[in-house]
């Protein structure tokens, strides 16, 4: 057997402890290795979402869809401005911005038309609002008798004089006498017959409210449009929509990373169950929050907001309203300046809405999209389009001829307070000139 020398073994051995790369002294470097090239993924990309294109099929006025489109690529997920962490608000109203026809009316009038309404306590419908006035709760004790126990169900079905003046009050704001049904409010903060829905539906579980609200809602939306319905010897409205254009849009906007919200001057409850058809969950809905008694029965009192921190009914989710529960539940501020606009770069990016009775809030957004309704205040800065913010879209279906005169913006469009008339102000405090109503099919 052949045997190698014994030096030969030596170098080898030598050689080998010598290797800087298999025995590197402390002081030498190891070579790098090249790294693979790193991976950039998108926000959306890492929020796993794909931006929808909004559907062709679907009528939009003029360049809307296309300038909607841009509006929230500038703000969403593939901005470079986009933060995951707290992610852009986008809000939309709901009756008749979403809708068309009003929900809050809906429930009001099947509570109405199948018994749901409970008798006040001590019989005296002065319980159900501060603001109802003696003139209407000595109407409503007239129509609807005495007889029936407190928290009862009121025979409203058969009896068409309860229900007629149920109806009156709630529609009209003043009894069948024609006399006044509420005390003047603060017009900014507060509208007392919207929020006597759900001071009329008070008495029932938050669960058992969501369960009248589908049973309420289910035949309008499939009845035929133009259907009424006769409540008492009353002709209501008797069916629902919801716009495919908000639902593809409110689409458009989650798929971009958007936080979607809806705020309604209607009954939390009810928009939260409805709106799930648009894919809003309901811990994504503000609405008129009733608060509840030790056995979880809904009051005639609200959650408060702002100035008004306790339960009341002296601020709904109505013009500065809008913008206080906004602050509050979706921002997070419960302090009383909640009330007032946020600093600029902490505010929504989009907005939606139909009524002067959002505009504080759509103001308050960088884009804006109105539906045109006819309504003065909002038609007003909605056409001035201040900083190029603005879009105006007809009403997406049964959309309202043009108006033959001028919103007039310079005297009267601008409801204060008290309810009086005043001049429209731009950002600056500048009176707004009147404006032309020009959007329509």
């Amino acid at each position: 057997m052949f045997t190698k020398p014994r030096f030969l073994l030596f170098l080898a051995v030598a050689a080998c402890s010598e290797s800087p790369q298999s025995n590197p002294t402390p002081d030498a470097p190891i070579a790098p290795t090249p790294d693979a090239p790193a991976v950039t993924r998108t926000a959306c990309e890492q929020l796993g979402l794909t931006p929808s294109v909004m559907r062709t099929d679907l009528a939009w006025y003029g360049n809307n869809r296309t300038d909607l489109t841009t509006w929230l690529d500038a703000v969403g997920c593939a901005s470079p401005s986009y933060d995951q962490v707290h992610k852009p608000v986008a809000l939309w109203d709901w009756d008749n911005t979403i809708s068309k026809n009003d929900f809050g009316d809906a429930i009001t009038y099947w509570f109405v038309a199948n018994n749901k309404i409970l008798q006040p306590p001590n019989q005296d419908w002065h319980a159900t609002s501060s603001y109802l006035t003696d003139a209407a709760a000595a109407a409503l004790t007239a129509a609807c008798g005495t007889t029936v126990p407190a928290g009862s169900p009121l025979p409203t079905s058969t009896n068409a004089s309860c229900a007629d003046e149920i109806l009156s009050i709630y529609d009209n704001t003043v009894t069948r006498a024609n006399e006044l049904a509420f005390r003047t409010a603060n017009n900014r903060r507060d509208v007392p017959d919207f929020a006597w829905t759900p001071q009329l539906m008070a008495g029932y579980t938050h669960a058992e409210l969501q369960q009248f609200t589908t049973a309420a809602i289910t035949p309008m939306l499939a009845a035929a449009q133009g259907a009424t319905q006769t409540i008492g010897t009353t002709v209501e409205n008797g069916w629902l929509r919801i716009y495919d254009q908000q639902k593809d849009l409110i689409h458009a906007a989650q798929t971009r990373g958007l936080d979607v919200w809806i705020i309604t001057a209607s009954p939390q409850d009810v928009i939260g169950t409805a709106a799930a058809m648009v894919g809003v969950p309901f811990d994504h809905v503000v609405g008129i929050r009733s608060m509840t008694d030790a056995n979880h029965k809904t009051t005639y009192r609200f959650e408060g907001c702002g100035p008004y921190p306790d339960s009341q009914d002296d601020l709904i989710p109505h013009i500065q309203g809008k913008r206080c529960f906004i602050n509050k539940v979706v921002f997070g501020d419960a302090s009383a300046a909640a009330i007032e606009r946020r600093p600029d770069g902490h505010r929504q990016v989009f907005a939606s809405a139909d009524t002067d009775a959002d505009l504080e809030f759509l103001r308050d957004a960088t884009y804006k999209l109105v539906i045109n309704r006819n309504k003065a205040d909002l038609m007003c800065h909605a056409y001035y389009n201040e900083h190029d913010s603005w879009r105006v879209n007809p009403i997406f279906i049964e959309p309202k001829a043009a108006k033959t005169t001028p919103y007039p913006c310079s005297t009267t469009a601008f409801t204060n307070e008290l309810g009086v008339g005043e001049p429209t102000r731009d950002e600056g405090g500048n009176v707004i000139p009147d404006q032309a109503d020009t959007v329509h099919p």
